[in-house]
């Protein structure tokens, strides 16, 4: 499948107008390496096209692969709890090789939050979200990490930032 699948709503973690005519959509894992490239471009592209760009976040942890992802996605979960979701998203990233319960618990504090919410995540409080993400991401077609869709639409282009946010506008004369 390459459309995606549930479409964009209220659950979703997004930066950007709501009526922006294009949004970008990413199915990403804190701990992927590929998606910490994607993160750079991907504030590249926000910084070009201003309101112009809605970009949502859907988690799609790699646990197989990524011993530290589950614990990641939990924690920028409970960060969103406080309105503090982007702030996690940008912390993860920025520090990728410290993501152990330590560094998160060191991010928490950073961000307010307590550690009895921390251990709350890592329990599984937000299990059911994450995998609510990861099973529309299997339902879209998404097979790896990151996988992108513009408008609804599997992004298979390249992953620099001109490349993108081209792709972008053109979305933008189609509709």
């Amino acid at each position: 499948m390459s459309h995606l699948s549930p479409p964009v709503g209220s659950a979703d973690h997004a930066q950007g107008p709501a009526d922006a005519p294009v949004t970008l959509v990413e199915y990403g894992d804190f701990e992927c390496p590929y998606c910490g490239a994607m993160y750079g471009v991907i504030k590249a592209v926000q910084r070009s096209m201003g309101d112009q760009l809605r970009f949502v976040f859907r988690h799609f942890p790699l646990t197989d692969m990524h011993a530290h992802a589950l614990h990641a996605a939990e924690f920028s979960e409970a960060a969103a709890t406080v309105g503090k979701f982007w702030e996690a998203h940008d912390a993860l990233y920025e520090n990728q090789t410290a993501l152990t319960d330590s560094d998160l618990g060191r991010y928490g504090a950073e961000l307010g939050l307590h550690t009895r919410d921390l251990a709350s995540a890592f329990s599984g409080t937000y299990d059911e979200t994450i995998q609510k993400d990861f099973d529309s991401g299997l339902r879209s077609g998404v097979n790896g990490t990151p996988t992108l869709f513009i408008n609804g639409h599997r992004y298979e282009g390249d992953r620099d930032a001109d490349t993108l946010i081209s792709a972008l506008r053109a979305a933008i004369r189609s509709a």
